[in-house]
């Protein structure tokens, strides 16, 4: 299949499953948060709008980590799935990618992301793998930001040609804070890249920062600047700028499409992107124990 067909189909799928939930599950289209713009088009904090379970026990808030290379501080609920994929296109890069979250526990996220398909300069095939978690230390209060560390694991599943050939880590601490509707989030994480081999790691350090904030009704727009420092002499520094637009369907899906362009390094000058997030569901099945003793 031409992989621009493919593209389409994943992506059309991903569209169809969210208005499968909108059908399906007509009470949680909507909620306080989805009026004002704030929680699903910020990818804030904000527990007057829903995002503390003990205020809205019945309603799941998907988390986005989509679209910036940044990921919140914020963490999925306690029991909840969610997935998000979309896809990359700029000039010799297209990639299908994609991230799968649980929660744990309220304060332990285990992590899963793999690109379903790279294709760089000609080269096409499965790219690497990332498994780990994410833990909040501590959520945000007042003046105090929300805290986490980030762990991966780099699994060398793609070709040579592709990846890093060799298993990897990455740690790191990530920051969020709210001001109003105004959110930020913050990552500074390093990197170990094994050498083909065996013959130890390279090094090196990430660091990105990233803005979002609602605009009308369920639109809302989000911002960043990251980069890579450099790895070893066959791989420089790298730094991109990123902007996008963000729709909530619902407080469980949510769409993203926007661009980021390479202003150092070697990248392609532009990329467009587009996704999804989605919360899949409750599966300790809380809410519904909530709501049967509501009634």
């Amino acid at each position: 299949m031409p992989y621009k067909y493919l593209f389409r189909l994943v992506f059309v799928l991903l569209i169809l499953g969210c208005v499968i939930h909108i059908v399906s599950f007509p009470t949680a289209a909507q909620s306080p948060s989805d009026a004002e713009g704030t929680k699903q088009t910020s990818r804030g904090s904000d527990p007057a709008q829903g995002n503390d379970p003990a205020s809205a026990p019945d309603q799941i808030v998907a988390v986005p980590n989509r679209p910036t290379f940044s990921t919140t501080a914020e963490s999925v609920e306690s029991g909840v799935f969610e997935i998000e994929y979309g896809f990359e296109a700029g000039d010799g890069h297209q990639n299908i990618n994609g991230l799968v979250k649980f929660g744990l526990t309220k304060k332990l996220e285990l992590r899963f992301a793999n690109n379903l398909l790279e294709r760089d300069a000609g080269v096409a095939g499965l790219g690497d793998s990332g498994a780990g978690f994410k833990y909040k230390l501590f959520q945000q209060e007042d003046w105090r930001p929300t805290l986490s560390v980030l762990y991966s694991a780099i699994i060398p599943t793609a070709p040579a040609e592709l990846g890093v050939g060799a298993v990897g880590h990455s740690a790191g601490i990530l920051v969020s804070k709210d001001f109003g509707k105004h959110h930020f989030d913050f990552n500074e994480t390093a990197q170990w890249l094994g050498r083909p081999g065996g013959s130890g790691f390279d090094r090196n350090y990430f660091t990105a920062l990233s803005y979002s904030h609602g605009i009308r009704g369920k639109w809302g727009m989000t911002a960043e600047i990251a980069g890579f420092s450099r790895t070893n002499a066959m791989t420089p520094a790298t730094m991109t700028i990123m902007g996008a637009a963000i729709y909530s369907i619902s407080s469980r899906c949510i769409l993203d499409s926007g661009m980021y362009v390479g202003a150092y390094g070697n990248l392609p000058r532009v990329t467009f992107f587009s996704g999804v997030t989605y919360s899949i569901g409750d599966l300790y099945h809380r809410r519904k124990g909530r709501s049967r003793k509501a009634d």
